[in-house]
């Protein structure tokens, strides 16, 4: 672990720490010390000092633990997975996913955490702000042998197993959007990117990328729509507890699913679904169609009732919205 890295979990209890202790620790000089010190508010971190007891974070932080991860994970899950990938700093979880799958570093189980991401990324290319140990940034590696096939629904899927899993920490009132994302009280806590690697219509691996707003603290102008956070309803929860919450959920759907489809989920999803039966938007390249959102059919298309007929609406580069939304 890098000095930087020693110095931020040194840190991380938001109790004083004299110069002469951290120097000792990280076996380096006071000098050496303070130009570490220097750097922390790259990654939105603040620093507070006092004479005679040293320094300390303005806040306390959480940060991921491989072990408290995977001592959580159900035994028949752990069988699934890699040892778990978590890093300090990189520009998304999705994209060491797949540069690892091009380089046959990883396969089928890998999962990749991240406390900071600098480039991490939604549907339509849009950036996902990643502030440092605030949120949920993961991406788990899965196996398929039909090729694309295997992504009708996948991401709807994803949204269910997400869903239980805060349902599970008391955010009983979390719904989804189709096709990928989830929200509170009409605002976005967070969203879900697939990517695919391989024969299109064989063998191939999916990349299912998960973030969620646990602890966002960020300046609201800095995001183009409404946001929410967990902390913003309670308590900020561990992010180590809710990852290995979410992998117990998520793998063991992923490990039927090329058997049984979406189609035993489309009552639950709709169940969950926050444009039901509303007016709502649909935005394309080619315009834009109004209707009635009818919920979801078998293979994950959005039915939308368009003057009186009904039509599947598959994924793609489609922005959705309440038809009253600007």
């Amino acid at each position: 672990m890098a000095d930087f890295e020693r110095l931020v979990s040194l840190l991380a209890d938001g109790r004083f720490h004299s110069g002469e202790d951290i120097g000792r620790q990280l076996e380096v000089s006071r000098a050496a010390v303070w130009k570490q010190l220097q750097k922390l508010s790259s990654l939105g971190l603040s620093l507070e000092s006092l004479k005679g007891k040293g320094y300390r974070l303005s806040k306390k932080i959480e940060l991921l633990d491989r072990g408290l991860i995977e001592g959580e994970l159900h035994q028949d899950v752990a069988s699934h997975l890699t040892p778990l990938d978590i890093v300090f700093d990189l520009d998304s979880t999705n994209e060491r996913a797949l540069t690892k799958l091009s380089l046959n570093e990883v396969g089928k189980g890998y999962v990749c955490l991240a406390e900071r991401q600098t480039a991490g990324r939604g549907r339509r290319g849009r950036q996902w702000l990643s502030p440092f140990a605030c949120n949920l940034y993961l991406s788990l590696v899965w196996e398929f042998d039909s090729g694309a096939a295997a992504l009708e629904g996948l991401s709807l899927l994803v949204g269910i197993a997400t869903a239980r899993t805060l349902t599970g920490f008391g955010f009983a009132s979390l719904k989804l959007k189709w096709p990928n994302d989830l929200l509170l009280d009409g605002k976005k806590l967070g969203g879900i990117l697939l990517e695919m690697t391989g024969d299109p219509t064989g063998r191939c691996h999916v990349v299912v990328g998960i973030g969620v707003n646990v602890d966002m603290f960020t300046e609201g102008s800095a995001i183009d729509q409404p946001w929410s956070a967990l902390s913003q309803y309670g308590e900020v929860i561990s992010r180590n507890r809710l990852a290995a919450a979410l992998l117990n959920e998520l793998v063991p759907l992923l490990a039927v699913y090329a058997s049984t489809g979406f189609a035993p989920y489309v009552d639950e999803w709709c169940g969950l679904d926050a444009y039901l039966g509303r007016s709502v938007r649909l935005m394309s390249g080619d315009g834009q169609l109004v209707g009635i959102s009818r919920g979801v059919a078998d293979n994950g298309a959005l039915l939308l009732a368009v003057d009186g007929q009904e039509r599947h609406i598959y994924g793609g580069e489609l922005s959705l919205r309440l038809n009253n939304d600007p």
